[in-house]
């Protein structure tokens, strides 16, 4: 199938899925994930009116921007303190914080470019080993540290589910995600404001919208398998 076939069909899902939890299209953001993916393809799914790009790896971000129509860039990957200037004039969220050290950097970088980050803090609801991410009873400490900071803006939440074949065995980590995000809402601390709950990729993103996700990182099921031989 194209991108176009694919981007309708995504968002017949979308659609579906937000009417399912008592809300309306325009309720969830598409976050359309380009990793190893070209401009050219890019291009093509901006054309279609997708206007949120996601890149894993800042390397992407930095090579791909100046051939890349504007569209507002989001890094969802694991980011290294020393890449953060690579990526911090060029992305309008980062999704991957997860460390005070981490986000000291972005703030020291955004303050650099006299620019204020907006990031998402990612919590590891699963508590996979392989994950990424802090452990729920870290995050007050993090969101408290950035009431502290002027350059960075905490907007929300995300999380990356385990890979699964049926994406309802995800529901308990997206209903725990979705109630940690609920709670953190009533006790907001300065410098923070829960806008964003960004969880659900290409295999359970239906599922994630269901149970509370206005945010999606969808990358094959609109662009097809990526090519790894390019990463």
């Amino acid at each position: 199938m194209s991108i176009a076939e694919n981007l309708c069909e995504v968002e017949k899902r979308i659609a579906a899925a937000a009417k399912k939890s008592g809300r309306k299209r325009e309720d969830i953001t598409l976050v359309a994930v380009t990793k190893t993916h070209p401009a050219e393809m890019m291009n093509e799914a901006i054309d279609l009116g997708v206007t949120d790009i996601g890149e894993n790896k800042p390397q992407e971000v930095r090579d791909k921007y100046e051939f890349v129509k504007p569209v507002k860039w989001h890094l969802i990957g694991h980011l290294q303190t020393n890449k953060v200037k690579y990526i911090i004039d060029k992305v309008s969220l980062i999704h991957s914080v997860d460390s005070i050290k981490l986000m000291d950097e972005i703030e020291r970088q955004a303050q650099k470019h006299h620019i204020i980050m907006d990031i998402l803090i990612q919590v590891n609801i699963s508590g996979e080993e392989s994950k990424s991410g802090i452990r729920p009873e870290e995050l007050n400490l993090l969101l408290s540290h950035a009431g502290k900071l002027n350059h960075v803006k905490v907007k929300g939440l995300m999380t990356i589910a385990p890979k699964t074949d049926n994406p309802e065995e995800n529901i308990l980590h997206f209903d725990n995600m979705r109630q940690l995000f609920v709670d953190t809402s009533k006790n907001i601390c300065d410098n923070v404001s829960m806008q964003y709950l960004s969880m659900g990729m290409s295999g359970d993103y239906e599922t994630a919208i269901e149970c509370g996700a206005n945010m999606v990182r969808i990358g094959s099921a609109v662009f097809g398998a990526r090519d790894y031989s390019k990463i």
